[in-house]
């Protein structure tokens, strides 16, 4: 009598710890092996590129760091320059290394988080432990320049919000020190742990041609042996003047993965050496002769008219505004008053700043870039981050689109996972990287 043999549907997520809380997988199984797999993305669109759409440009920058929210400095700098391609802006050379030093900084904490994730996901809590010690480290630097920890809003179209702190380069030095330590322990802890290798070797595989076919780029892509970096390919910024390689994996399995993300850390933090190295000084000083005064005083100076020399004056802030008074602009705005806001010394101590400021914040008097079109990658932390906007000559966008690393990986999800055991399909996901923020935009 012959025998009926049925597969079994299973839901995994939105709800399963493996799943974030924001995919779902319809998996069909036989036995524990994966027949098919039905991605369902959207639990967390938040129309970011219809948001953007109704705002001015710079107001476009807090949605951006809700993209990919584990390294939202990259998702500035990328649409920053988007902006500034359609403007027809360059900025200056040290906003350039600022920028490139925070992108890496920001670059490492995402790749800590994926590894630390996927290996907590597998049983070692003490890896993810020491990963997020690390991020922590880094954490604290980008908090000194920018303000916040997570949803930074730092970069500005025509430069940064603000210039370095004192002692941040040596501060830096010593947790790249600190960072590299743990990332010597998280080798030792996983590189030679027997099941972390077996459970990654040969899972989730994919050919080069596969992930070319499906557009994958970044570690995932690189994992398969395809030497595509868009700091290389197309080089931005000051990336041309920096020395570092591009790791390769050679099988496109989780294993290389892991392996890549791991060797890339290390060349991050080479990059950020080399840019305190090489950035040049800002203009900050023989600018102003007067005296230091509070921001609140300026202003209610102002007020009185008592303005006589108000405009030599330097002005101290609070701690998210530091570094963006008039010694630092030359070196962190572009010098266009169509585009960058004016000193805080001009906004407060003078009309003509004052008019400058509230031409650039008022709706319909903002930044507005000729009619066209423009479309930017950068290398974001799970591979090309590009964003594609178009300007009808008003201060805001007519079409906002970007380009997310992580959709075409999730696209690619079911060839990774078909024909392997259910028990893979959590070092798998975890290698994608997925970020929701970025993927449903």
């Amino acid at each position: 009598m012959a025998t009926e043999t049925r597969s079994m549907l299973l839901n995994v997520g939105p709800s399963h710890p493996a799943m974030h809380g924001v995919i779902r997988l319809i998996m069909e199984l036989d036995g524990e092996k994966i027949k098919n797999v039905d991605v369902e993305i959207g639990y967390l669109h938040r129309a970011f590129e219809k948001m953007c759409e109704t705002v001015m440009y710079a107001q476009c920058f807090p949605y951006t760091d809700r993209l990919n929210y584990v390294s939202p400095l990259i998702n500035n700098v990328g649409f920053a320059m988007t902006v500034e391609k359609l403007l027809g802006i360059d900025i200056p050379e040290r906003a350039k290394y600022i920028r490139v030093i925070m992108s890496e900084i920001s670059r490492v904490t995402d790749h800590l988080t994926c590894i630390g994730a996927t290996a907590m996901e597998l049983g070692a809590m003490s890896v993810f432990l020491y990963m997020i010690k690390a991020r922590e480290f880094l954490y604290e630097l980008v908090e000194e320049i920018t303000g916040a920890r997570l949803t930074i809003s730092y970069v500005r179209i025509g430069g940064v919000k603000a210039d370095l702190t004192p002692g941040f380069t040596e501060k830096t030095f010593q947790k790249i020190a600190d960072v590299r330590k743990v990332l010597i322990e998280a080798d030792e802890l996983l590189t030679r742990s027997r099941i972390f290798f077996d459970r990654m070797k040969n899972t989730g595989r994919i050919s080069a041609e596969d992930a070319i076919a499906y557009g994958i780029t970044g570690p995932f892509l690189r994992s398969t042996g395809v030497a595509y970096d868009v700091r290389k390919a197309n080089p931005y910024l000051i990336y041309d003047k920096l020395d570092f390689e591009v790791p390769l994996g050679e099988t496109g399995d989780n294993l290389d993965r892991y392996f890549v993300r791991m060797a890339e850390m290390e060349q991050s933090l080479r990059m950020i050496e080399q840019c305190f190295q090489q950035i040049p000084e800002g203009p900050i000083a023989g600018e102003l002769t007067g005296e230091v005064i509070a921001a609140a005083d300026m202003v209610d100076r102002a007020k009185m008219g008592e303005t006589e020399g108000l405009i030599g004056d330097q002005v101290t802030l609070d701690p998210t505004l530091e570094g963006s008074t008039k010694k630092f602009y030359k070196g962190i705005s572009a010098p266009d008053r169509a585009v960058v806001l004016p000193p805080k010394e001009e906004t407060y101590g003078n009309i003509e700043g004052l008019m400058n400021h509230f031409k650039l914040v008022m709706y319909g008097h903002g930044i507005k870039p000729p009619m066209g079109e423009a479309y930017f990658p950068v290398e974001g932390a799970n591979g090309e981050l590009g964003f594609y906007i178009v300007s009808d000559g008003r201060d805001h966008p007519w079409r906002v689109r970007v380009h997310p690393p992580c959709f075409p990986i999730m696209g690619a999800l079911p060839k990774c996972l078909i024909g392997e055991l259910m028990a893979d399909l959590v070092p798998t996901f975890g290698s994608v990287n997925m970020i929701a923020g970025e993927l449903d935009r």
